[in-house]
């Protein structure tokens, strides 16, 4: 546990998550600095440095997942800053991957990339940066791959419901092919029905973390099921994407909009004193850092149902607030997201103020370009 007196700038994003301190006490001085982080001319600013940060930090294979939804923010920072050097950046490194998903046609993972893709042809209307895309989706719907075969599931893990859907749902507003639609809605209510807790209003990580009707399974420390922030996070990043695409008829929207709603619902419920969540939603004492890409998707989604009239603007804009404030305490002075959870199914490990993702990046970029939009 940090040390109270060591209240740096370096420590104030983990003193405040480990012990769960509000700054109550120090209302004027900290309401002046939490005002500041709401000015549009500061989002920018914060934007434009930690995606500069995190292009000079590369750490993964440039169609890894971890990239797929960096780079989803990297396009939301284009369209809030309108920077040249982001959009020659997106450009670069779609010309760099030959606009290529990764390996595996059956792997969610492996087309997130093709979200930038595909939001980079609407800006240039170059049919190839997306026929690899077009491709793998066909190859995909015709053809089951090894995930299907293995876990008789496509999506089999909650974090794929950001990084497929939004590509597929995406491809049918281009290409004009209802087609797609269906085929993500059918894939999407598979996931659904295998990982959605209905008393929760949470997802599993996967088919592992279920409890049999016995309530037998994988327990937290306190005794509760395991459900994980960013896991859920990630839903909530990916149902944002799906809506922003789905046309306003399209017979199946209500039911991504109902879930949105039922999703922020609870997780409003589960953020802590700080305005951060925790890696565990229903054991936060067991990993007591705040967690930023968890939470950084939670803003986005929460304040892009407030700016699209989905959600209650008096009941989530303090949290949202909250949430952005926080976030803001987890990027350092040169620009980097810590606070970040680790690679891994679940956080094996602790993490801190020095550990960072370079999704943790994208969720806060996501955070930040709708943020900016709040009135």
């Amino acid at each position: 546990m940090l040390a109270p007196l060591r209240f740096t700038r370096r420590f104030a994003c983990g003193l405040l998550l480990t012990l769960g301190l509000s700054p109550m006490g120090q209302a004027q001085s900290v309401a002046k600095a939490d005002q500041a982080v709401f000015k549009p001319k500061f989002i920018k600013q914060q934007m434009l440095k930690t995606t500069q940060w995190q292009l000079a930090h590369p750490k993964h294979k440039v169609t890894d997942w971890t990239n797929g939804a960096f780079y989803s923010g990297v396009f939301a920072a284009y369209q809030t800053t309108k920077s040249k050097l982001i959009l020659d950046s997106l450009m670069a490194m779609g010309e760099r991957t030959k606009w290529m998903p990764d390996r595996r046609y059956d792997h969610a993972d492996d087309i997130a990339i093709c979200q930038t893709y595909l939001n980079l042809y609407r800006l240039k209307k170059d049919r190839r940066m997306i026929e690899p895309t077009i491709a793998v989706v066909n190859k995909f719907r015709r053809e089951p791959g090894p995930e299907t075969q293995q876990h008789n599931i496509a999506w089999w893990w909650c974090d794929a419901l950001f990084m497929g859907p939004p590509v597929l749902v995406k491809l049918g507003v281009i290409q004009n092919q209802p087609a797609y639609f269906s085929t993500n809605d059918s894939l999407y209510q598979q996931t659904y029905k295998l990982l959605y807790n209905q008393q929760e209003h949470l997802f599993t990580r996967d088919a592992g973390y279920l409890w049999n009707e016995a309530g037998e399974g994988r327990k937290e420390s306190n005794g509760k099921q395991v459900f994980w922030s960013r896991g859920n996070g990630w839903v909530m990043g990916g149902l944002v994407q799906i809506l922003q695409e789905l046309p306003k008829d399209h017979p199946t929207r209500s039911f991504y909009v109902e879930l949105f709603k039922q999703m922020s619902a609870r997780l409003i419920q589960l953020q802590q004193p700080d305005g951060l969540w925790r890696s565990s939603l229903l054991d936060p004492a067991a990993y007591p850092g705040g967690e930023a890409s968890g939470s950084g998707f939670d803003c986005y989604a929460m304040a892009w149902g407030i700016n699209n009239g989905v959600l209650d603007k008096a009941t989530y804009l303090p949290a949202v607030q909250k949430a952005w404030i926080s976030l803001n305490k987890c990027v350092s002075a040169e620009g980097r997201v810590g606070w970040v959870q680790p690679i891994g199914a679940d956080p094996r490990r602790d993490f801190s103020a020095d550990s960072w993702e370079v999704y943790g990046t994208g969720a806060y970029l996501l955070a930040g370009s709708e943020v900016i939009k709040l009135k």
